[in-house]
């Protein structure tokens, strides 16, 4: 039987050296299964970026693929999700990206390269192309947000996948604070399972870990 596979989906600006993909790629690592996670560094066009994530369910469409995806990434996920029908996590997703990035227009760069480029209009078009209104099948998606977001307002995710499974913890922010402690909920939703740890308040004594983690 083929290996399961983790297809960890990052977000705006972000790479496979966010603090949640060590966090993850570390923790499948000690269990001895660093085989069981892709983290690809997406291309700033999202065209580019669904083009590669696409190439690689296709090349391991014999896995068990479950996705992995924060705040754009979490978009990225949903598209992917209803095109394959695969099972996602969703962490902090973004919701209408195309409206968001509106904003910031201009010059941009990635928290964690050098690469500079432009954000333009036509990325935000290609945002749009990939918008699903609604899910098939909203079992297929575990939503965890956290109410401190500070980049996203988390009742849109909320509404969205309301039918679905979700945790929502008071606090937090953009980056997901502990979410180590969310990893086992992730393992056991990839087999199937909704076991969700406790409900806790972040509020109060709240650690942040990266300032822009996606």
């Amino acid at each position: 039987m083929a290996q399961p596979l983790f297809l960890y989906i990052h977000g705006f600006n972000s790479s496979p050296e966010s603090f949640k993909a060590r966090v993850f790629v570390d923790w499948m690592t000690a269990e001895g299964k660093a085989d069981q996670v892709i983290v690809p560094a997406l291309p700033h066009w999202p065209a580019q970026a669904i083009s590669l994530l696409e190439q690689l369910i296709e090349t391991h469409r014999d896995r068990s693929i479950t996705l992995i995806g924060s705040s754009l990434g979490g978009y990225y996920s949903t598209w992917l999700g209803e095109k394959y029908n695969l099972r996602a996590v969703l962490i902090n997703p973004a919701v209408r990206p195309f409206e968001l990035l509106e904003a910031m227009l201009g010059e941009q760069g990635n928290y964690y390269s050098d690469e500079r480029y432009e954000l333009t209009p036509e990325h935000l078009q290609q945002l749009l192309q990939i918008n699903c209104h609604s899910v098939k099948e909203p079992s297929r998606y575990l939503l965890l947000t956290q109410t401190g977001d500070e980049t996203l307002d988390y009742r849109e995710a909320v509404e969205k996948f309301r039918d679905s499974p979700m945790l929502v913890q008071r606090g937090g922010s953009h980056g997901f604070d502990q979410f180590e402690s969310v990893i086992p909920a992730i393992l056991a939703f990839a087999e199937g399972r909704v076991e969700l740890p406790a409900v806790t308040d972040l509020t109060a004594g709240r650690i942040r870990t990266e300032t822009s983690d996606e």
